[in-house]
């Protein structure tokens, strides 16, 4: 959840994050069963919470640090869980309790509430950082956290350590951390979240207790997003792919459900002003959406993000060669490309993709052969500034 947005540039442009995150577990129903019976079950000192992207992985972890560290008489907490209001607890909230650290790429700092000052905003020769704020958890870090974990603990019995997302480890500052993981010193427990368990070491991942977490059910989702202010929650819940948190995410940032639901017609027409303010990287994912609901549609499926929209069949094989050309597009969407440019050129893609050359897909509402005629896989979109 995010407690305050951006400024919009247009009303169904995205904006890009720069709030910081509301990360109380509590706010989130969904969570509640699985916290309570992780805190009554915990036989490891080092926990992996792995589940989809958008449903609460990292409150879910630092609700565990937070309900460990809470100074309440346990017989006082139902279910072992934090009291919310003692002083550890609000140091938790506030990112500055001296027995949790705290571990995130630097890119992601702010929007957890932690200051740049630890991520290394200088270089070692005292030198300002002009490069782009990294998207991993780097060996120095990591470093720092072993040095936090021989500390003696300065206020509760126990020392937490949370990194976030585990995936974004490096394979150095992984092996980094494994020593410590395996043999912590003293009193010390770990908390991993990921949504990608699988890509982690095999070494990591044996030495952690998995806590699955699972989408919220649609009516418990749409249910949530109504109480927070979505219009149409259930159009939203689709646009984010269950994910409660990135529907509440992109609302805030500006996109309602009519504006989500008219982006076909807007691509379509190649309206580069519709997506004005836009990011690259919403935008690639925003348009691999697009291209998978379409070639669902063209082969006579139900689409899953733009239910409601109206939706063109196409040439199979030109959607399949669109839609391999953004998982490309994805890798680099995070590079100082010239953003109009760069949305130009994408829009271009969608366009050219719907075209039909050979025997047309979707003549009458059903879906047709591939064209024998296909455009070459494109590569990164290169608009240099």
């Amino acid at each position: 959840m995010v407690t305050r947005s951006a400024p919009k540039a247009e009303r169904g442009a995205p904006a890009e994050p720069v709030a910081r995150l509301d990360l109380d577990a509590a706010r989130l129903p969904w969570l509640h069963h699985t916290l309570a019976r992780t805190l009554a079950s915990q036989r490891s000192h080092a926990l992996l919470v792995s589940g989809p992207s958008g449903v609460g992985q990292l409150a879910f972890a630092l609700a565990l640090a937070k309900s460990w560290l809470c100074e309440t008489a346990p017989s006082e907490r139902p279910q072992q869980l934090a009291c919310g209001h003692c002083g550890s607890c609000h140091l938790v909230d506030e990112r500055s309790h001296p027995d949790l650290r705290l571990i995130v790429p630097e890119a992601l700092r702010g929007e957890v509430g932690l200051d740049a000052d630890e991520a290394g905003e200088s270089d070692g020769e005292g030198k300002s950082k002009k490069a782009k704020p990294s998207q991993e958890i780097k060996v120095d870090q990591i470093r720092a956290a072993i040095g936090f974990s021989e500390l003696t603990a300065g206020r509760a019995r126990t020392k937490v350590l949370v990194l976030h997302p585990a995936e974004a480890l490096n394979t150095v500052s992984a092996n980094a951390l494994l020593k410590t993981l395996e043999e912590p010193p003293g009193a010390l427990r770990f908390v991993l979240s990921s949504a990608e368990p699988q890509s982690l070491l095999p070494t990591l991942r044996s030495r952690c207790q998995v806590v699955p977490l699972s989408s919220p059910d649609a009516g418990t989702a749409i249910a949530w997003l109504a109480e927070q202010g979505v219009d149409r929650p259930e159009v939203m819940l689709a646009a984010s792919g269950e994910q409660p948190l990135v529907a509440l995410a992109m609302h805030q940032a500006g996109l309602d459900a009519a504006a989500w639901l008219a982006l076909p017609e807007r691509v379509a027409a190649g309206d580069v002003a519709a997506f004005t303010g836009w990011a690259l990287p919403p935008l690639v994912q925003t348009l691999q959406k697009l291209c998978h609901d379409r070639l669902l549609v063209s082969v006579g499926a139900a689409p899953r993000y733009f239910a409601g929209a109206r939706l063109a069949t196409g040439d199979i094989g030109r959607l399949s060669a669109w839609a391999a050309d953004l998982r490309r597009q994805a890798r680099h969407a995070d590079h100082p490309y010239n953003a109009g440019l760069a949305v130009e050129a994408l829009l271009a893609q969608a366009r050219e993709a719907s075209v039909v050359t050979g025997t047309p897909s979707g003549v009458n509402g059903k879906p047709g052969a591939a064209s024998a005629r296909q455009r070459p896989a494109g590569g990164p979109i290169h608009s240099q500034p």
